[in-house]
């Protein structure tokens, strides 16, 4: 999974997280090509902080963005447990539970970080 955000994974990264003003991450020495480990790792206190900023997201931006996970086009595997729990557990709330059972199957297949 070696593909650069996209404008449309700005978009999101600015919604989730309106302080982040690069994407070098200094302790690892790569730009990060995922929203969701960005945001957990770097910019969400906690699940409850990671949960709110998902808040701040459409109901179309949530969908999208739990389908790129199914797609392998974003990672849910860099990401704590709890962390991945909260997103599937929003998404589930927000965009349905097909979705968020596919994001679980994904999540509990394949929990290896590709970055």
């Amino acid at each position: 999974m070696e593909q650069e955000l996209t404008p449309d994974d700005w978009a999101l990264l600015k919604k989730l997280a309106p302080e982040c003003d690069d994407l070098v991450c200094t302790d690892k020495g790569f730009v990060e090509r995922s929203v969701l480990a960005l945001v957990a790792g770097r910019f969400a206190f906690d699940e409850d902080d990671f949960r709110e900023r998902l808040s701040t997201l459409s109901d179309d931006d949530l969908r999208r963005l739990g389908l790129r996970v199914i797609d392998g086009e974003e990672d849910l595997g860099c990401i704590a447990p709890a962390f991945a729990e909260a997103f599937i557990e929003v998404i589930e709330e927000r965009a349905g539970p097909t979705i968020a059972e596919q994001l679980r199957s994904a999540y509990q297949e394949g929990t290896i970080c590709t970055r």
